[in-house]
């Protein structure tokens, strides 16, 4: 059997066909390169029964059994089995493989009958069994299949069908909620160009409405207008108020600064001139005392004088009179440095003085300031006020030109009703006038349907008069003839 499908397909014609040959013709020596299986083996239990549900049907899932894989596998089953599979998944029916291809000129193709459906299935299968990792099929696996070789393959092919199976099952699910979503998509579609349409409706002002609405838009846009420029302005007020008021705090902040150091020196210029009141009763008592001692050494140098011929006579005396004499130098030399102490106070007396009239200089050029600032402020409160009973007035103004273009609308509006119940009248008077008519039409049809009728029996009478007159006219010529004849 092998050797005759070996020459039958040799003695084909086709390029193709024989390089497919070429490469069959290996395959059937055995050459096919073994690799390992990346996919469950199933037990030939589980197989059988796999194929027996989902691919087999009918008297072929009863037939087929075990005893067809093991222990000595039928060629014939399994080419059938493996045409049912290539049908579930490619739509190849059986009876297709028993087709010899019509571009060929084949000589007897009574001899080819047997070879073509193994041919073809064998071309498919090795097709289709990369896709299950299964890469050395060979022509051997139908002619002669092998048990533990047909399990491993129908294995192989039992895992890609559960694949395919899942596979469909989640394509199934993103078809069902693509087209709930399609749906959907379909139906806010729908109701995005109704909406579109009802705004297009709603926008499209009819033509007897266009200019009153021409109108009451210019006189929203001045409206508009002006209330952006009022609080265009009223910003601005704000924003120098604020400046003002910052303005107003940085001197305040200046002015208590000020009124801080003033008080301190007053506080200073109080204690100094409290020194000062204190140091002149002291010098006032000195200068008495130094008088009084001055008195008392010019009244010792006059006894000294006196005595000065005493203390030649008395060394004792003149030795005291030298002690007395020293001690009155330090007195003096005391006075002396309690002078320079009082011209140093004076001093700076008088440059406290000259700070106190400083300070009180720029104390009153700050009253100044402040007076100014006050005045400033006053005329500034007066401005805003002015400005706020200006803008109250125009608020008032624009308030009831707003209520004039209110009541213009609401009149217009009124009118507009009024001219809609008068088209509504008159559009019901036109239909009652166009059903009078229409009454009048039936009527007049009906009149002239029996003044018609009337007609046609008048002249159906007329001619059947008409006949009658010949017919007398006629008898009576005949009665006239014959009394001619028989007188």
């Amino acid at each position: 059997m092998r050797s005759v499908l070996l020459a039958a397909v040799v003695s084909g014609t086709d390029v193709r066909g024989a390089e497919s040959l070429n490469s069959l013709v290996l395959a059937a020596a055995g050459g096919g390169v073994t690799m390992e299986n990346t996919f469950p083996v199933y037990k030939v239990d589980a197989i059988v029964q796999f194929f027996r549900t989902d691919v087999l049907t009918g008297q072929e899932a009863k037939h087929f059994a075990k005893s067809d894989i093991t222990p000595n596998p039928k060629p014939e089953v399994i080419q059938r089995l493996y045409m049912r599979i290539l049908q579930l998944l490619y739509g190849f029916r059986p009876e297709c493989h028993y087709l010899a291809p019509l571009s060929e000129n084949i000589q007897c193709p009574m001899l080819y009958e047997c070879a073509i459906p193994v041919m073809s299935v064998y071309l498919s299968m090795c097709q289709f069994l990369p896709m299950c990792h299964v890469y050395d099929f060979s022509l051997n696996d139908l002619l002669n299949p092998k048990p533990k070789r047909t399990i491993t393959i129908l294995s192989g092919i039992q895992n890609f069908l559960h694949f395919r199976k899942q596979r469909l099952e989640i394509i199934a699910g993103h078809q069902q909620s693509f087209r709930a979503e399609m749906d959907k998509l379909q139906a806010y579609t729908r109701g995005i160009k109704e909406a579109e349409k009802k705004i297009e409706k709603l926008m499209i002002i009819p033509p007897e409405q266009q200019a009153e609405a021409k109108e009451l838009a210019a006189a929203l846009k001045e409206v508009n207008s002006a209330t952006m420029q009022e609080s265009q302005e009223v910003s601005a007020i704000n924003e120098q108020v604020a400046e003002c008021k910052t303005e107003i705090a940085e001197r305040s902040q200046k002015l208590s600064q000020r009124k801080l150091e003033v008080a301190t020196q007053k506080d200073e210029i109080a204690k100094l001139k409290s020194q000062i009141v204190e140091s002149p009763e002291e010098v006032k008592n000195e200068m008495e005392k130094m008088k009084e001692n001055i008195k008392n050494i010019k009244n010792s140098k006059e006894l000294s004088d006196e005595m000065l011929v005493d203390l030649q006579i008395k060394v004792q005396c003149a030795s005291q009179g030298e002690s007395d004499i020293q001690v009155i130098l330090k007195q003096l030399h005391d006075l002396q440095a309690s002078m320079c102490k009082t011209n140093q106070q004076k001093e700076e007396v008088q440059s406290l003085a000259a700070l106190s009239e400083t300070l009180q200089k720029e104390l009153k050029g700050l009253s100044n300031e402040e007076g100014q600032l006050k005045r400033a402020l006053a005329m500034k409160l007066d401005k805003e006020s002015k400005q706020q009973i200006r803008r109250q007035k125009k608020k008032e103004l624009k308030d009831q030109h707003v209520q004039n273009i209110i009541g213009q609308y609401d009149k217009i509006h009124e009118k507009r009703e009024e001219i809609v119940d008068r088209i509504k009248h008159i559009n019901s008077e036109t239909r009652q006038f166009k059903e009078k008519m229409q009454k009048l039409r039936d009527t007049c049809n009906q009149n002239s349907e029996k003044a018609q009728a009337i007609y046609d029996r008048l002249l159906t009478t007329l001619e059947q008069y008409h006949k009658r007159i010949e017919n007398i006219v006629m008898e009576g010529t005949a009665d006239m003839m014959k009394m001619k004849t028989v007188f």
